[in-house]
């Protein structure tokens, strides 16, 4: 999905709001996912998926990292996430599903922490951007 000038604009203005807080609502979503979709953790076979448990927290991390990572290359998710669509697809072998749920739950997340910001357009731009980033972590699957 192309996002346009306002969209990259919403994008980038939300996501200096979320400032250090990115690692923090990966985490907080992918608790989210594990809870409302219970067979998303089959992929975590050695993780500790209990709330607040280090691990959860710590792969957050990750994923607030590869968000900011993509914020940042808006013009170039492909190229920006080659190396994790690899991972996930090759090594990790993730339900390109999972990634639809994560986005949902990472969309609650934000829009729970940041009500004020998440207004309609605000939130079909990180909908577009998050479905955009999905695409490309699922796109070497094929």
């Amino acid at each position: 999905m192309v996002l346009s000038a306002a969209d990259k604009a919403n994008v980038k203005g939300f996501w200096s709001k979320i400032g250090s807080h990115a690692g923090e609502y990966g985490g907080e979503a992918l608790e989210r996912t594990f809870s409302s979709f219970p067979t998303t953790k089959t992929y975590f076979p050695h993780f500790d998926l209990s709330p607040g448990s280090a691990q959860v927290k710590a792969h957050g991390k990750k994923v607030g990292e590869a968000l900011t990572l993509a914020v940042g290359h808006l013009d170039d998710l492909p190229g920006a996430l080659s190396a994790l669509s690899d991972l996930h697809a090759h090594k990790l072998r993730v339900d390109p599903v999972n990634f639809k749920l994560l986005g949902h739950c990472l969309l609650v997340t934000l829009a729970l922490h940041h009500p004020a910001e998440f207004t309609p357009p605000v939130h079909a731009s990180l909908d577009k951007f998050i479905s955009g980033v999905s695409a490309v972590l699922t796109s070497k699957y094929r």
